[in-house]
């Protein structure tokens, strides 16, 4: 039995192609149009991760990610149409796992997925491991997909994740707006540089809300950003 995943989302192309893609990779899926019929769904299948987007009839993703929520921990992705920043700050406050905004690459999705269903499920960090990435108070453990800053967890989204890996990975080296969508996105993927402008400030406000001293990330004006080492 592989593991299943929710997909909920009114537009039947979406849920014919993205199922048969987590399929391929050996994930059971349970299709639904709308939020009522997933929640009613849900209740008798649980699943180990739900892709909700957000606009749908019925009950839409926020409400239905609050019902959710209600008694459960189950780990959710938004899927979207509109690259809304409010729309996504809500989703996240409100306990979504991660965000990603239609058009999206097959590619990425599986790559999030799998991201979250490690870190739905991690042990207990080791720094010792060889994947680890330290810089000062911050530890990375990219296989749990697990970040601490004074040895307090910071909970970031996958994209998240991988911007600040990509700039602790080379303290001091400048990265552009173009190399950290590539690390977040993949290359086939293409956004508004605002869009990362947003995750880096997502990223110091999370950090922060640990330690207000927190300044490593630092801006470069019209040239990308830095990881300053302590």
């Amino acid at each position: 039995m592989g593991t299943r995943i929710a997909l909920v989302d009114d537009d039947q192309n979406i849920l014919t192609s993205v199922s048969l893609t987590l399929e391929s990779e050996g994930f059971e899926v349970d299709c639904y149009h709308d939020g009522e019929t997933a929640l009613r769904g849900l209740s008798r299948r649980p699943a180990e991760l739900a892709v909700l987007d957000i606009k749908m009839p019925r009950m839409d993703g926020m409400e239905l990610l609050q019902k959710i929520r209600t008694g459960s921990n189950l780990p959710v992705i938004f899927l979207t149409s509109k690259d809304d920043e409010l729309d996504e700050a809500l989703g996240l406050g409100m306990g979504a796992d991660d965000y990603i905004t239609k058009p999206f690459s097959q590619r990425l999705l599986l790559a999030r997925i799998r991201a979250v269903l490690r870190r739905a499920s991690h042990e207990d960090m080791d720094p010792t491991g060889p994947n680890i990435v330290r810089q000062g108070e911050l530890l990375m453990d990219p296989d749990r997909h697990l970040c601490s800053w004074k040895g307090k967890e910071v909970r970031l989204t996958v994209t998240e994740f991988l911007i600040l890996q990509a700039l602790a990975a080379r303290p001091g080296m400048v990265k552009n707006r173009d190399q950290l969508m590539d690390a977040a996105y993949g290359e086939s993927v293409f956004l508004d540089d605002r869009t990362i402008d947003s995750h880096i400030k997502r990223l110091r406000r999370k950090i922060k809300a640990q330690d207000s001293s927190f300044d490593h990330i630092e801006t470069l004006y019209g040239i990308g950003y830095k990881y300053r080492a302590s």
